[in-house]
């Protein structure tokens, strides 16, 4: 290691140090571990890390964005589309900037996703006290706004002084890469220091190259899991987003065939089998297939592979945790969750190991052979629901997923589904026929209105050869749009399908569902006395951003929009007007929902008495 220093500022050592890191991926090539820097410049960290991000642009782009949340939403779903193996980073000012960073974070934390945080910080010399932007508390001297994304981030730290970026940065980049704590990591700059010079060792400018280690599992954890599997005749697998980021789709698929053990999909695992897979029973979860639902209830093992085991995936622990469950997990708090034998490991040595132990092992030849019908049942069944459309009604979502499905002109494996939140979740849970792994692209674990479009944006830099097609209702749309504009700016084309039910629908349904009035969620619901009725145009403002934009009528018109969206070389925006009353019936089960004890509404009291008969089901 050479002693030899160079004089630069700390934001110059920062920014050098991420242009130079690579990342040995999965196919052995080695590639920039650091795509690019979401910015927003201001007062925080235009001068200081502004001037090194210009310096070196050409090896380390720079990409201006309209929104902080919407370009660190991009930067996660880069790293998804990525499977954690490459990042963004995202730089903003202080105050108002770096607090919005903190629903990203969270989202980012909460899914298990690196994301590298620069906001910038007030003055560490404190002599501009307080600077513009700042909080200032009365009991706490070294508080900034920043310090609200320490809950929300994996590895926080303030450089205090130039040097210390020489042991934080690294720490940072080991949290990411590591696949157990990986997450969003924020590094705070107080602006002065950004542009404080120091002598940086050389080295640290030549970092060497990262790699991602592949945990195996522990011999006596082994061992239990074999005999636990070797005991069962009706195990289900329940596969999450850790099988895809740690690329374990072929392991999954030798064992479940090697076993005959059937296969269920959990919103972030979704896509890890391939949807026509005679094993692949779709769904599972308050948003589940009736297959996989049925079986996950008759089953005497539950498999749960890279999965945290979430409320919509367990029906608030109704539907899992009556019989014995083997966690095979990367991370141990993960993997002991609902009382699960844990096997602590990556998923695909884990899953390797394991068939190399269980030779000679089936589940049921009865049980596989169920799981095999029910399968090609709802195959079947989604090709109904999917294709059937009523005339003379406005459509739903089922409907629109078809339509969007089907026209796919060459292979559907071509296409990238984006979503977030509300009612779309659910149906494309069910009802999208994800081609490859990475073609369904969910953000359900912190079910985040307002992901969906600057997801996409993320998904496309990530992936510039597929189709992404981002699917949003209106209300999510109103929530954050503004990366269309970046799309265009930047040449990154989308498919942007607005479903336009009139309101949070998701949300009126179930509000509904609990006994409640019909209150605050659908627009014509919200209009006080002397207001206007809402007449939102949003291709009128798709348009306005530079996106080519068209409202359709019905189904038909929208096949014809999207034949013409995916041959158009822009971005495109497609809205259609659907129903917040219809939904996919098929599968499903109870999802905890706390209702009022006392109301003078009697569909309250009823709505009550059905949810303390749930409660009994619920396994704590």
């Amino acid at each position: 290691m050479t002693n030899k220093t160079l004089r630069i500022t700390m934001a110059q050592a920062l920014v050098r140090h991420l242009s130079a890191l690579r990342v040995e991926m999965a196919d052995g090539t080695l590639a920039p571990y650091v795509a690019g820097v979401f910015s927003i410049f201001g007062h925080g960290n235009v001068a200081g890390l502004g001037e090194a991000l210009a310096a070196e642009r050409h090896a380390l782009p720079t990409l201006r964005a309209h929104n902080e949340q919407g370009m660190a939403n991009a930067a996660v779903a880069y790293a998804k589309a990525q499977f954690r193996q490459r990042i963004m980073a995202v730089t903003t000012s202080i105050g108002p900037g770096a607090t919005n960073l903190v629903t990203a974070a969270a989202l980012a934390h909460v899914n298990r996703l690196p994301v590298l945080l620069l906001p910038g910080d007030v003055f560490a010399s404190r002599a501009p006290d307080p600077v513009l932007q700042q909080l200032e508390d009365f009991s706490h001297g070294d508080l900034s706004v920043n310090d609200c994304l320490r809950p929300v981030t994996r590895y926080f730290d303030r450089i205090m002084r130039p040097e210390q970026i020489l042991a934080a940065l690294p720490r940072a980049i080991q949290t990411m890469i590591d696949p157990a704590s990986c997450g969003p990591v924020c590094l705070a700059l107080p602006q002065d220091v950004q542009t404080e010079a120091f002598d940086c060792p050389e080295h640290f400018l030549h970092p060497e190259t990262l790699r991602f280690r592949r945990m195996p599992p522990d011999r006596g954890e082994l061992a239990r899991a074999t005999h636990l599997l070797r005991a069962a005749q009706r195990p289900l697998i329940v596969v999450g987003g850790g099988v895809l980021y740690s690329q374990a789709w072929d392991a999954l698929r030798a064992f479940a065939e090697a076993h005959g053990v059937p296969v269920a999909e959990t919103q972030a695992g979704k896509g890890s089998m391939p949807w026509d897979h005679p094993l692949n029973l779709g769904a599972i979860g308050v948003t589940g297939s009736p297959a996989a639902n049925a079986l996950a209830r008759e089953a005497d093992l539950v498999f749960a592979v890279g999965t945290r085991l979430q409320d919509f995936t367990t029906g608030s622990n109704s539907l899992l945790g009556h019989v014995p469950m083997l966690g095979l997990n990367v991370q141990a708090f993960d993997a002991t969750k609902r009382g699960c034998t844990s096997l602590v490991a990556d998923a695909r040595v884990g899953l390797e190991q394991l068939q190399d132990v269980l030779a000679g092992w089936q589940a049921a030849p009865r049980w596989t052979a169920r799981a095999r019908d029910l399968a090609a049942g709802w195959v079947a069944r989604v090709t109904e629901l999917t294709t059937t459309s009523p005339q003379g009604e406005l459509p739903y979502d089922a409907e629109v997923i078809g339509t969007v499905r089907d026209s796919a002109s060459d292979s559907p494996a071509n296409d990238i589904v984006v979503c977030a939140a509300g009612t779309l979740p659910a149906e494309l849970h069910k009802l999208w026929r994800a081609g490859a792994p990475g073609g369904y692209h969910m953000e359900y674990g912190y079910s985040t209105m307002g992901y969906e479009i600057a997801g996409g944006l993320g998904v496309k830099l990530a992936r510039p050869e597929k189709e992404v097609i981002v699917m949003v209702g209106d209300g999510s749309y109103m929530m954050m749009n503004s990366e269309i504009a970046t799309s265009v700016l930047l040449s990154r084309k989308l498919v942007v399908v607005v479903l336009d039910n009139r309101g949070y629908g998701c949300i009126h349904r179930l509000q509904r569902a609990s006994g409640s009035p019909q209150f605050n969620n659908m627009l014509d619901d919200c209009i006080p006395e002397g207001g206007n009725a809402s007449a939102i145009d949003f291709a009128g403002h798709a348009r306005s951003m530079g996106a080519q934009a068209v409202h359709v009528e019905n189904i038909a018109a929208l096949r014809e929009a999207l034949s013409a969206a995916r041959a158009a070389s822009g971005t495109q925006v497609i809205v259609i007007d659907t129903t917040a009353e219809r939904t996919t019936a098929d599968g499903g089960c109870w999802w905890e929902v706390a209702i009022p004890e006392v109301s003078a509404r009697a569909e309250v009291n009823e709505a009550r008495a059905r949810y303390e008969a749930a409660k009994h089901d619920q396994k704590l």
